[in-house]
């Protein structure tokens, strides 16, 4: 038997075993994610660093799934060479699996702290802009949380007319009509939830009350207006249709 030393505990190991095997043989977690017993080791995900010394006698970071133990052997399972590995090797993973919640989690567990998830917003301010300088309301804004800064609504300003939706161009911003209300967010923050008005043509759920009348508002001084009906889209193209065709039999 092969004594080694982990940490500030000295094991015996096989000299076919690997340091990981002999770590968690003796109750010492290391994580690792390419790992199998029934297979060879093949030191792909590097999340299993330690700390040892090499042939420079420098202290430097080895996989322990592929580092064979040898008498005398010490080897840190901590240490600041140890988190800067398993923090890039975090990285890297991730870099290919952002979405990972499993993988995330994992890198919580043993305390890397690898920044916010991703969600899906490129900061284009598309949705602020068009907001405040083509609808009105400007009820979304940027806010800094931490080191990055996210698309937050404005209490009480949403209209839910929905065009913040349909200029996203990572489809982000999500509208949802249920149960004769529209909800609208952004992640898994509602930035208008609103009741649905029905069209006086064909009975259909089209428009958010708030947004109807910022319409009526905006149009009101014209002194071209006609009489205002709610109609949606299609019934008021149908209607005017109509109007058009028979002012031409005329």
């Amino acid at each position: 038997m092969i004594q080694i030393q982990i940490d500030d505990l000295t094991v015996e190991a096989e000299a076919d075993q690997s340091v990981l095997d002999v770590a968690r043989a003796n109750g010492i977690e290391l994580p690792a994610l390419c790992h199998h017993p029934a297979l060879k080791p093949a030191g792909v995900c590097h999340l299993c660093a330690v700390e040892t010394v090499g042939k420079s006698g420098r202290p430097t970071t080895k996989l322990a799934c592929v580092l064979q133990p040898k008498e005398g052997l010490r080897v840190k399972t901590g240490g600041e060479l140890v988190r800067q590995a398993r923090r890039h090797a975090f990285e890297h993973l991730l870099a290919m699996a952002p979405q990972s919640q499993s993988l995330r989690q994992m890198a919580v567990d043993w305390g890397v702290d690898i920044g916010p998830a991703p969600d899906g917003c490129i900061r284009c301010r598309l949705c602020i802009r068009v907001c405040r300088e083509v609808v009105g309301p400007a009820a979304l804004t940027m806010e800094k949380h931490g080191a990055l800064s996210y698309v937050v609504p404005l209490e009480g300003r949403c209209i839910g007319c929905g065009t913040c939706v349909n200029i996203c161009p990572t489809r982000v911003i999500e509208v949802g009509d249920q149960d004769n209300v529209r909800t609208i967010s952004i992640r898994d923050e509602v930035i208008g939830r609103h009741p649905l008005e029905r069209c006086e043509g064909c009975g259909a759920l089209f428009a958010t009350p708030r947004f109807l009348n910022h319409i009526h508002d905006r149009i009101a001084p014209h002194p071209d207006v006609k009489e205002q009906h709610q109609y949606c889209p299609t019934c008021s193209k149908l209607f005017s249709d109509r109007v058009r065709t028979a002012g031409r039999r005329k």
